[in-house]
């Protein structure tokens, strides 16, 4: 096929002719830099044995460092796994080869010289106490070769030109999902280009809620009882069939895509901490979609510091309670029917353990009443992006709850409760970013062949292929790292580090895809009017909602090092 003059079909493939072997050799060594790196961050930061808090936060470069590395070395794990996979079944094509070897190829550079913890944090391996022997240990034939020929500019030229043969696919190569999700893929790929592309962008523009018809278009798709048992009313699929469902509907705005996330972090919590009695009463109505829930959490002082919350719950005579306080960034706050709020219940405490989880009724509100409860007030705060649900601070004022919604009937309970839930809000977190980072792509790749300077569509400049390939590899690391976090889930397996793992890459993923993706599009990329500038605005919440990059960071150390 020919590309501006270019005969990319004549082109050698620059595919490495034994890559499978090259890039299974280089986990050991990845694997036993990461042990040596845990010995050196745990002596910098333990004390008589244990993890000292105050340490970890002296050496936080060191800690959070630790797991970026972790979180590469996951990544190339099971990049090497889903090629495995591929390779067994027949489906590991050239393009597959590329996105391997290009990922391999970058990463371990990336590990040997700085791994970007944002764009102008670099991790290096003196950081972490590592010196020359660690450096030399992963100076591996195999390493070396993939380092120096893994990720060059033929490699991420012909990726781009296979891409543009094969716009048709859903996703640049195959995802290692079997037919069923990808029929679920399918479904949901084209109801996001009939339904939500055409109008996104002027929802965002508008800064309008998501139209209700489309709430009940996904109701009747079964999006928000998706992983909802059965007896309940849901669909009792996997946590892997939520994250092709995020993935896809975050593509068209993550807006839609987020819609879901309110139901399954209400779900989880009834699923794991409420009576059967709760169980009956809340699920059915939050698999149909007839019920929708928020999630009030956050307070205006304490941001990640949960266990420092200050709203109050107070138990009266008649066995009801009374909220009183403020709570801010409270998503869809408006029309929903429960909130799921976290207070202190447990008088004189100060810390997580005085706190229990509520299924607080209210009346949807209108755009022009937004509170229709008595002891409930608030105001919309005004965002850059992540629009079409809006945000909200809401404002307790003596506001009634039943005493049968506290959850689980157990007071002192709400930490644990939620914290049950943070597996599968990451999970869904890091789908909603690889939807990101694909809609970027999408909209970058478009641009850069429709758009000539010079005489030729931008596609043809290696720079801008070069952006595209980058982008199209690092969306199908974390889209691997996501998938993997969603089948330990599915399998009853502990995944709190994956699923972190995960969300921290992936938010990380989607902000460069959406911020090359308006250098693609150049002074363009700049203007309103283009769709380019509403990803951007939506990419940059990712890295904050759901855990700060930095707390994640943080969470992820605290668990290798415990």
């Amino acid at each position: 096929m020919a590309h501006d003059g270019q005969d990319f079909s004549a082109t050698p493939t620059p595919v490495l002719s034994d890559l499978t072997d090259l890039t299974a050799a280089s986990i050991a060594p990845l694997e036993a830099l990461l042990e040596a790196a845990k010995a050196q961050v745990r002596s910098l930061v333990e004390r008589d044995g244990r993890v000292s808090a105050r340490l970890i936060e002296q050496n936080q470069t060191a800690t959070h460092g630790l797991a970026w590395l972790a979180t590469y070395v996951e990544s190339l794990r099971q990049m090497q796994n889903w090629a495995s996979r591929l390779k067994e079944e027949g489906k590991f094509g050239e393009v597959e080869q590329l996105l391997l070897q290009i990922g391999f190829g970058e990463y371990l550079c990336q590990v040997q010289g700085g791994i970007p913890m944002n764009q102008g944090e670099f991790l290096r391996l003196q950081d972490l106490g590592l010196g020359a022997d660690a450096q030399q240990a992963l100076m591996t034939p195999e390493i070396m070769r993939l380092s120096t020929e893994g990720n060059t500019p033929a490699a991420r030229t012909r990726l781009v030109a296979l891409m543009q043969e094969r716009k048709a696919e859903s996703t640049v190569g195959a995802s290692g999902l079997d037919e069923e999700l990808e029929m679920i893929r399918e479904q949901f790929r084209r109801y996001t280009v009939d339904r939500i592309l055409p109008v996104a962008h002027e929802w965002h523009l508008n800064d309008e809620l998501i139209p209700m018809e489309i709430i009940e278009e996904l109701a009747e798709m079964g999006v928000f009882g998706l992983t909802i048992p059965e007896e309940f009313g849901g669909f009792g699929l996997s946590k892997a069939s939520m994250c092709v469902v995020s993935e896809e509907l975050s593509r068209g705005y993550i807006g839609v895509g987020s819609l879901g996330t309110r139901s399954e972090i209400a779900a989880e919590l009834i699923i794991c901490g409420g009576t059967d009695a709760q169980k009956e009463k809340w699920l059915p109505g939050l698999a149909s979609g007839e019920i929708l829930p928020t999630a009030v959490f956050t307070e205006p002082n304490t941001g990640s510091d949960l266990g420092a919350l200050r709203t109050k719950a107070v138990k009266g005579a008649d066995g009801d309670w009374t909220l009183n306080g403020n709570k801010t960034w409270i998503t869809h706050a408006a029309r929903t029917h429960v909130m799921t709020v976290l207070a202190r219940s447990v008088p004189d405490t100060t810390d997580h353990r005085g706190l229990s989880m509520f299924l607080a009724e209210k009346t949807p509100g209108t755009d022009e009443q937004p509170w229709q409860d008595p002891g409930i007030s608030g105001g919309e705060i005004e965002v850059l992006g992540y629009r079409g649900m809006k945000e909200y601070t809401v404002n307790f004022d003596d506001f009634k709850v039943k005493g049968e919604n506290l959850l689980g009937g157990e007071e002192g309970k709400g930490f644990k409760q939620l914290m049950e839930t943070f597996e599968s809000a990451r999970i869904q977190t890091a789908a909603r970013a690889i939807g990101v980072a694909q809609s970027a792509l999408d909209i970058g790749m478009q641009y850069a062949e429709d758009r000539k300077q010079f005489g030729k569509s931008l596609v043809a400049f290696p720079r801008v292929s070069g952006k595209l390939a980058m982008m199209a590899v690092e969306i199908m690391i974390a889209r691997q790292l996501t998938y993997f976090s969603a089948w330990e889930k599915d399998n009853g397996r502990r995944c709190d580090l994956e699923a972190g793992m995960a969300k921290l890459l992936g938010a990380r993923v989607a902000w460069a895809a959406a911020d090359n993706s308006l250098q693609i599009h150049g002074g363009n990329g700049f203007a309103l009017e283009y769709a380019v500038s509403r990803v951007l605005c939506d990419a940059r919440i990712l890295n904050i909602f759901e855990g700060a990059a930095e707390i994640q960071a943080q969470v992820i150390a605290r668990r290798l090092l415990g």
